[in-house]
């Protein structure tokens, strides 16, 4: 539970809190040992180290086994990824029991519907503010009223119009933060512009996703900061830095023993 009132106090602190996604133990140690005081979980980092091809792919068993097994590698905070909850809101409490069995500090909770089409759908904003509900009143249950809920929308991408898009989102992480929320996640931003809307508008804490293909080059930690981000996720950076590291170590490889015939 201490690990929970830890989180809590790097989010709610002045200082921006920048969280690397670890996909298995060795990653999460490398996280600890570069000096980062709290590490995320990624479903879709799982998927891709398990060789799934989605990420829906990825059963809740699994995703609590490796969880598991990286909040038992570490000693800073560690914030799970319980996708959409695993069902509708009278799973969430039940996925809500499992992932604080494991330990984990805090947790994700989206409203992304996990139909593993390259389209992103919303479920009804009524449906997820019920979810967190759920899972807000189940940590009080359990004892722990500081374990942190992160309420992501995608409604970002939802939408063939942007604008409309981000101003979606930004309602529906005011909803989230008003039904239990610690933290509204809003995905896809791709511009500093957007990033200033949205810690504009949202009325309470709010993390961004950086270093994706998509905003790579727009954003940087210092802009995020100064905007006045709570929390930064870097959701694939070890994963596919990784990846591409053993793909030049065998392309190397291949090519010397070519070399030598």
């Amino acid at each position: 539970m201490y690990k929970s009132r830890e989180l809590k106090n790097l989010i709610n602190s002045a200082d921006i809190l920048i969280m690397p996604d670890a996909f298995n133990p060795i990653s999460a140690q490398l996280i600890e040992k570069a000096g980062f005081k709290a590490l995320q979980c990624s479903g879709y980092s799982f998927s891709l180290a398990a060789g799934y091809e989605r990420e829906v792919d990825m059963s809740l068993e699994e995703n609590l086994l490796w969880t598991s097994k990286i909040v038992n590698s570490v000693d800073i905070p560690v914030m799970a990824d319980a996708e959409d909850g695993y069902g509708g809101s009278n799973k969430v409490s039940e996925t809500v029991e499992r992932f604080m069995e494991t330990g984990v500090a805090g947790l994700n909770l989206e409203d992304q519907i996990q139909d593993g089409k390259d389209s992103v759908s919303i479920v009804n904003e009524n449906i997820m503010i019920q979810k967190i509900i759920t899972a807000r009143e189940t940590t009080e249950m359990k004892n722990n009223p500081d374990f942190i809920i992160n309420g992501r929308t995608d409604a970002l991408k939802s939408t063939v119009n942007r604008e409309d898009g981000l101003e979606i989102a930004i309602e529906r992480a005011n909803q989230y933060l008003a039904a239990g929320a610690d933290l509204a996640f809003i995905t896809y931003v791709e511009t500093l512009e957007e990033v200033k809307q949205i810690t504009r508008e949202v009325k309470g804490p709010v993390s961004i996703a950086a270093g994706l293909p998509y905003n790579i080059k727009n954003l940087t930690l210092k802009d995020l900061q100064s905007c006045g981000v709570a929390r930064i996720s870097l959701p694939t950076l070890l994963v596919l830095s990784s990846m591409n590291t053993m793909e030049k170590a065998l392309d190397y490889v291949k090519k010397d023993e070519m070399n030598k015939i």
